[in-house]
């Protein structure tokens, strides 16, 4: 489903028909472009964990460097991957406001997957994924990056995935990413163990 490449123009896309959905605003075709490992994007990281902190308080339960950008060595698109875990992603009102007044603008609202939130910088630089206490995606970005940083392997088989599929054109980046699937999922479960 990642690949338009055997699918005939005109015909219904089942990834854009998704993202017209949930996506806050017109959908973009980014270029996509994998660079080597930035050891300031820790850095970066950090800057953005405090400005949610400062302004969520103790509503921010959880935040954490996810994404290719959080592995040391990973070559990486040049955009922070942010989870953030609240008491409850849907009830935007207790949170949307006051990240929106620090910088981050809503750009995506899926009720049907984990009330998953995305927002990002007006740079495009961040993205900063919702998710509700309990929700199961929270182990999969973890289980996902912790399994990057310690497993040589999987992380060269991953940034091979990355470097070739970035060499095509997507529609966007949504597709790109479907298009990693296979190879998350492998890598997944080798890191629990089936």
């Amino acid at each position: 489903m990642g690949s338009r490449d055997d699918t005939p123009p005109g015909a219904p896309d089942d990834i854009e028909d998704n993202l017209r959905r949930v996506t806050v605003g017109a959908i973009e075709r980014p270029a996509i472009v994998v660079l080597d490992y930035d050891p300031a994007w820790p850095g970066r990281f950090a800057g953005h964990e405090a400005t949610i902190r400062a302004a969520l308080g103790p509503r921010a339960r959880q935040v954490e460097h996810v994404g290719s950008t959080a592995v040391p060595g990973l070559a990486a698109k040049p955009i922070i991957d942010i989870l953030l875990v609240v008491a409850d992603s849907a009830d935007e009102a207790a949170y949307l406001p006051d990240l929106e007044a620090a910088g981050y603008e809503l750009r995506i609202r899926e009720p049907d997957f984990h009330e998953h939130r995305m927002l990002r910088t007006p740079q495009r630089d961040v993205h900063l994924h919702v998710l509700s206490v309990g929700s199961s995606e929270i182990e999969r970005y973890l289980l996902l990056r912790d399994r990057l940083r310690s497993d040589a392997a999987d992380r060269a088989l991953y940034e091979r995935t990355k470097r070739e599929l970035a060499r095509r054109s997507w529609p966007t980046m949504q597709h790109y990413a479907e298009a990693k699937g296979a190879v998350i999922e492998a890598i997944m479960a080798r890191a629990r163990g089936d």
